[in-house]
């Protein structure tokens, strides 16, 4: 079956379009990547987008007309990158405004926001969607979703594979290994903490809107980061946390940014952006670690996608504080870095049509494993 797969993630910087074909067992599916197509969202657009996700007030009207835009653009993205209409299916995961993990007695809640009738359309095909919502009502965290689309899309190697996606929150899937008695553990995953979020806001704030990523690390590569600083930001109880775990802007937005610079001592720009750069790696080398210490595991290799993987200071900061451990990008595996989390979306609208299960307890901390998504038919 030939799927298209959407997502805009964290940055909310726009809407990742893959064409994808299935087939096979769901659980060991052959698959191709036919297309990839990244649709920008407008500078207007993505600003209220990033700013409904930090909490900033809406009235119902621009609630309304945010997620008539943000499925216009979905469509857009979906009929560049299959403008024949080849696709049976339409997985699109929508943008998260708000992300709130389970805790204590209150039970999980998150909202990604799109009009999935208005999507099935426009395009005039089926939309698999809300796909978070029936890991929270059994109790889990909703994320990530991603992990069990790793496992089935990557496969499994001699020893644990790590697949780590550093885009606006990193987060890591644990792939057990092909053979030995670790061979029937679950597929592990979740959210490390920040990884674009605050290095992009910062850097939007330093160059008062100019520029909205450090392109290529190059800030953060003309300075030096504050250690004693990252070191005592790790110890913070968010970074203490076992799995399941997940965050959001909401946890690590303009607010955070604003609270760690000022704790930050008087260090120049340069500094300062290479102290979040570095502090993005660290969170993710701790959680290893921690793994490593509680549940004796270790992978042999990591596999980086997202949009951190194309920042050269950002994956050596990784290298050193993950020695032992090969880094590859995902693209080295025949994963577009940009395609995977798209890509996963239209495996898990696939496993809707099939009745396949997209969670685990293992990894959300739901009741059970349960068939994700809501499906929206064309009018």
């Amino acid at each position: 079956m030939r799927v298209l797969g959407l997502m805009s993630g964290t940055s909310a910087d726009g809407v990742d379009a893959v064409l994808a074909e299935f087939s096979g067992s769901p659980a060991e599916p052959k698959w191709s990547l036919l297309n990839l197509v990244c649709t920008p969202y407008p500078e207007d657009l993505r600003q209220t987008v990033v700013n409904a996700g930090q909490g900033i007030r809406l009235n119902s009207r621009e609630w309304l007309e945010l997620s008539e835009s943000i499925t216009e653009v979905h469509a857009q993205a979906a009929l560049a990158c299959d403008p024949s209409a080849q696709a049976e299916l339409v997985g699109s995961h929508g943008q998260t405004v708000w992300h709130r993990p389970p805790h204590k007695n209150h039970r999980g809640a998150s909202w990604q926001i799109l009009q999935a009738p208005l999507l099935a359309e426009l395009l005039k095909r089926p939309v698999v969607h809300d796909f978070r919502a029936a890991d929270l009502a059994l109790g889990g965290q909703g994320a990530p979703l991603v992990p069990m689309a790793d496992a089935a899309l990557l496969g499994r190697v001699g020893g644990w594979r790590g697949v780590l996606n550093l885009g606006g929150i990193a987060n890591l899937t644990l792939i057990p290994p092909r053979s030995g008695p670790d061979r029937l553990a679950s597929v592990l995953g979740w959210d490390c903490g920040p990884a674009n979020t605050l290095i992009d806001l910062a850097v939007q704030q330093i160059s008062k809107g100019k520029l909205a990523f450090d392109h290529d690390g190059i800030i953060a590569a003309s300075g030096h980061p504050h250690t004693t600083t990252i070191e005592r930001w790790l110890k913070e109880p968010f970074f203490q946390l076992p799995p399941p775990k997940s965050t959001g802007r909401e946890q690590f937005g303009l607010a955070d940014l604003e609270q760690r610079l000022e704790e930050l001592p008087k260090l120049p720009t340069a500094n300062r952006v290479a102290t979040l750069t570095a502090f993005s790696a660290a969170v993710v080398a701790q959680d290893l670690d921690n793994l490593r210490i509680r549940n004796l595991v270790r992978p042999l290799e990591l596999v980086v996608a997202g949009g951190g993987s194309r920042n050269p200071v950002l994956m050596n900061e990784l290298r050193q504080r993950c020695r032992g451990m090969r880094l590859l990008n995902s693209d080295e595996l025949g994963l577009s870095a940009e395609a995977r989390e798209a890509l996963a979306f239209a495996l898990l609208a696939w496993w809707h049509c099939l009745q396949h299960p997209g969670n685990a307890p293992a990894i959300t901390g739901a009741k059970r494993a349960v068939v994700l998504g809501v499906r929206a038919d064309p009018a």
